[in-house]
């Protein structure tokens, strides 16, 4: 508590002297005794066993050096102060990200729209009149979906770490997806099984990267918000390719897709 030029009273009955000096003393405050030292007290001299006095803050004493500290963050901010940017291009907000992390999150980010845009077409091909496979449709647009949100969800940590976004261009995803033996719903479910792989495989080799370079925030990010998503895509598109070489081409495929697009909108 800061005293400057107000006071604190301890009243007495008694008629006393008083008597003005430098001191420490031990004042009452809730059964707990308050030390207070280094400050001009006046304080009376009288009968009672107890004293009486009014307590001023003295100005010398505020400027007086403190040792043992063990943080002072008025010397120790200097070092970041001079790292603060003063060009208007550069990010105010980025610290200890790298360049090769700033490129790897771009090289993410066109993958997931690359994959994205392969579901698409997926989606495209199904929903045609004369395949009209609704369920295999709806899948595919779903995970287009996805893969899109993947990419903006890694747009918004580059620039809240204060990287740059750069997209690059796009390789134009097929557009017939039938398969002489295999046909075109077992083909396509083992391509997106393959996509997923791959993905899996980038992110683990990006997390390794993290952790490599020792970007805590970066390896945290990366597990939380992808990694058991993608073993879990695995996981389905396996159980649905496996099922599709079960049941074969032609009314086979129709079942499993009726049963996929009820799943699907039930969910």
């Amino acid at each position: 508590m800061l005293l400057n030029k107000s006071c604190s009273l301890f009243s007495s009955p008694f008629p006393s002297v008083f008597q003005r000096e430098n001191a420490s003393f031990s004042v009452p405050l809730k059964n707990k005794n308050v030390l207070i030292s280094g400050v001009t007290i006046t304080r009376c001299l009288g009968k009672a066993s107890g004293f009486v006095g009014v307590v001023w803050a003295s100005k010398e004493d505020n400027h007086r050096p403190i040792s043992n500290v063990l943080f002072d963050p008025f010397e120790e901010v200097k070092k970041e102060l001079l790292l603060v940017p003063s060009v208007p291009q550069d990010s105010l907000s980025r610290h200890r990200y790298t360049d090769r992390c700033e490129a790897a999150i771009n090289d993410q980010i066109n993958v997931e729209y690359n994959v994205s845009y392969v579901y698409h077409a997926m989606y495209a091909y199904f929903d045609r009149d004369n395949v009209a496979l609704k369920g295999i449709a709806k899948l595919f647009k779903d995970s287009s979906v996805e893969e899109r949100q993947h990419a903006e969800i890694f747009m918004d940590y580059q620039n809240k770490r204060g990287g740059k976004v750069a997209l690059e261009s796009m390789l134009m995803p097929m557009s017939e997806y039938d398969h002489p033996e295999k046909g075109d719903a077992l083909y396509a479910m083992e391509l997106a099984l393959s996509l997923e792989k791959l993905n899996n495989e980038k992110l683990l080799n990006f997390h390794k990267m993290a952790n490599d370079i020792n970007d805590v925030h970066l390896a945290d990010f990366i597990e939380t918000e992808f990694l058991t998503e993608q073993v879990d895509s695995i996981r389905k598109l396996s159980e649905y390719v496996a099922q599709l070489r079960r049941v074969g081409k032609g009314q086979g495929v129709w079942h499993f897709d009726l049963m996929l697009n009820n799943q699907l909108v039930g969910a």
